[in-house]
């Protein structure tokens, strides 16, 4: 994704408390930032918002950390948010790859993957947010039997990352190729999948358990 860059997206970004651009001071101690004891969820690139925000608002009794590297980005997320009101959603601006460094293990009960970049080209499969090298990450800090929900278009994207999941000790507990007429309920549609279901493009959606 190529974004014009906004020179005033960071200071409204750091004029707002519920922005973190120092997570790694709170590992181990994002509770305590919500102030309460519920279960912490992530999305990672989370894009314009309109899921986590729809998901924070149906789910007042869970905390929800949003991660993207875009500014430009996760103001929108921010407006959002503050114009819902929601308390139970933090924002972090940073590259996921970093993310073994900001939480601790078991802080995180659930993580969700949304139309991430497929990268077909095989030499950049490692910046998959579902290649084996960021799985194994993600198993550093989340619970034992804890979710990651995964969302696409693209079928080979869809196709490689049931085998990276396979390959890494989790189990496949709702696999679709075509999530819109499956019988899954509770989607919450993102801007993305609303464009593809559009398109006429089937969206292939898997939750898997970490065991």
């Amino acid at each position: 994704m190529r974004l014009r860059k906004r020179a005033w997206a960071r200071p409204e970004l750091e004029n707002d408390q519920n922005v973190i651009f120092s997570p790694w001071e709170y590992k181990g101690k994002w509770k305590d930032i919500f102030g309460n004891d519920y279960p912490i969820h992530l999305e990672l690139g989370c894009g314009r918002g309109r899921f986590i925000n729809e998901l924070a608002s149906a789910n007042t009794t869970t905390n929800y950390i949003a991660i993207d590297v875009y500014y430009e980005l996760l103001v929108n997320v921010l407006r959002k948010a503050n114009e819902n009101q929601l308390k139970n959603l933090k924002l972090i601006p940073i590259n996921v790859e970093n993310i073994e460094g900001i939480f601790a293990q078991g802080e995180i009960e659930k993580l969700y993957i949304n139309f991430c970049n497929p990268w077909p080209n095989r030499r950049h499969h490692k910046r998959r947010l579902t290649h084996p090298n960021l799985l194994r990450q993600y198993q550093t800090i989340l619970k034992k039997g804890s979710e990651i929900w995964f969302k696409t278009d693209d079928e080979k994207l869809f196709i490689d990352s049931l085998e990276y999941f396979k390959g890494e000790g989790f189990t496949g507990l709702y696999i679709t190729d075509d999530l819109h007429q499956s019988d899954f309920q509770g989607n919450i549609m993102t801007e993305y999948e609303e464009k593809f279901c559009n398109q006429g493009i089937k969206i292939k959606f898997g939750r898997f358990s970490l065991r």
